[in-house]
C-alpha cells in the first residue's frame, strides 16, 4: 500500500533525486525564480517553502536545519535576513507556480517556479 507516501521518484536513484532537489531549491531561493518541469517544480516548492517557514522562526536550532537542507551558506544568511522577513504576516503559500507550455524538445510541461 502507498498510504503516506509522498513525493515523486522523477525517474532517478534516492540520491540523486534528493540532491537535485536540494539544489535546485538553493538555486530558487538564491535566485527567486527558476524554471524548470512542471513536476519538478511542485516537488522544489514543498522544500523551498519548508526553508523560508524556518527562516521566518529565526534562531541558531532553524538555521542550522536549513543549512542541512541547503547546499549554500550565503544563501541561508538570505533567506534569514532577506526572504523571510519578507513574509512574517503570511502563513504558508509563499510561491506560485506559472505553467508556461511545452519544451520543444520533449514535449514536457514547462512552468515558472516564483514568489508571490
Amino acid at each position: 500500500m502507498r498510504h503516506r507516501m509522498g513525493g515523486k521518484k522523477l525517474g532517478r536513484p534516492t540520491a540523486h533525486r534528493l540532491l537535485m532537489l536540494r539544489g535546485m531549491a538553493t538555486d530558487f531561493l538564491k535566485h527567486e525564480r527558476i524554471e524548470t518541469t512542471d513536476v519538478k517544480a511542485k516537488e522544489v516548492r514543498k522544500i523551498a517553502e519548508k526553508v523560508v517557514t524556518l527562516g521566518k522562526k529565526g534562531g541558531l536550532h532553524n538555521r542550522r536545519k536549513a543549512l542541512a537542507i541547503l547546499t549554500d551558506e550565503s544563501v541561508v544568511k538570505k533567506v534569514f535576513d532577506d526572504i523571510g522577513s519578507r513574509y512574517v504576516d503570511r502563513n504558508g503559500g509563499y510561491t506560485r507556480i506559472t505553467k508556461i507550455g511545452n519544451r520543444k524538445g520533449d514535449g514536457a510541461e514547462v512552468s515558472v517556479l516564483e514568489f508571490v
